[in-house]
């Protein structure tokens, strides 16, 4: 049997209902701050940021669009975290799904490395320990059983599939296409599909990868190209300036709204049926990021939602959420 870290074959692709058209959903890795260039470290991490993702959920709902907050045990064992996420949750104005980062999240006895902040390494037993002690504090905390997992760092690993079917988990969105996190003991993503694709037989687990694609004349050869330029940064900024080509994560961290715009018209060109966008929330707030240092950073952040959602609803496509995914997909 196919792990859900090796490529799909072509039969896995998944479809969905002729009405479903082209959606998108917006997926917010919800979790604690800490200092992305340092060790990881099971304590030291803040919260600060959480008072904001109420900004954040009221912004939603004027664009009238239902976030899913994939939230890591630091914010489901936030009590302000919690009220914030329970009531967006109640006015099904959101939806919860499950991040798993392995440092912070007991049980406690790995050591602690880059190889093993990747959930998917740890021993079964162990990320599946961990999973559910994540998952039953959602469930107490929150009063949702969460449909959609995404690992933190996308750290799938061999076990991690059967861990997320036993649990009742539907969707699965770690895949990060046209990634390699195997420097640091991760998942080679780079050849892996951006479009939807089952699991596994029985069709019992939906992969949504985030959606990365190559634009400008080169973006045919992107697959091989840019991983070859890895070695030669200037070049491939260059490249990128220059149109030739550029590869596009749907996301406002590090990427224009002109850039993620093409990367849209990308997708929808490729006929991809649902785009999945995604940021950190700890960008919601100065200095937790390397993305938003400053308060001009969070109002260019929010400019970047209104210009990118504006181009979606210009284009007809339509936020979704997990729920609707799995009534419109069919096996």
């Amino acid at each position: 049997m196919r792990s859900i870290t090796d490529l799909p074959d072509s039969s896995a692709r998944a479809h969905f209902d002729p009405h479903f058209g082209q959606r998108f959903i917006l997926t917010v890795d919800t979790e604690e701050e800490f200092d992305w260039n340092a060790p990881f470290q099971r304590s030291g991490h803040g919260l600060d940021h959480v008072p904001h993702l109420r900004k954040f959920q009221q912004f939603c709902e004027g664009q009238q669009v239902s976030p899913i907050y994939l939230v890591d045990y630091p914010i489901a064992t936030s009590p302000a975290a919690v009220e914030i996420l329970r009531d967006a949750v109640a006015s099904q104005k959101a939806e919860i799904g499950i991040q798993l980062h392995p440092w912070v999240n007991p049980p406690h006895t790995e050591d602690i490395s880059d190889f093993n902040s990747f959930a998917g390494n740890l021993p079964a037993d162990l990320e599946r320990a961990k999973f559910h002690v994540l998952r039953d504090r959602i469930i107490a905390s929150l009063g949702v059983t969460p449909l959609m997992y995404r690992a933190g760092r996308y750290g799938l690993g061999p076990g991690t599939a059967d861990l997320l079917r036993g649990a009742g988990i539907a969707i699965d969105s770690s895949v990060r296409a046209n990634f390699d996190y195997s420097a640091a003991g991760g998942v080679n993503f780079r050849d892996h599909p951006v479009h939807p694709y089952w699991i596994g037989e029985g069709h019992h687990l939906l992969e949504l990868p985030l959606t990365t694609v190559f634009t400008g004349p080169l973006r045919h050869l992107g697959s091989w190209l840019y991983p070859s330029l890895w070695r030669a940064p200037t070049l491939r900024g260059v490249m990128a300036r220059a149109g030739l080509l550029n590869r596009v994560p749907l996301t406002p961290e590090g990427v224009t709204a002109a850039e993620a715009i093409r990367g849209i018209d990308a997708a929808l060109g490729q006929g991809l049926p649902l785009l999945v966008l995604s940021f950190h929330s700890p960008s919601l707030q100065p200095g937790h990021t390397p993305y938003v240092q400053h308060e001009a950073d969070v109002d260019r952040m929010y400019d970047w939602w209104r210009e990118v959602l504006g181009h979606l609803r210009q284009k007809g496509v339509r936020p979704t959420s997990a729920a609707g995914i799995m009534s419109a997909v069919a096996a």
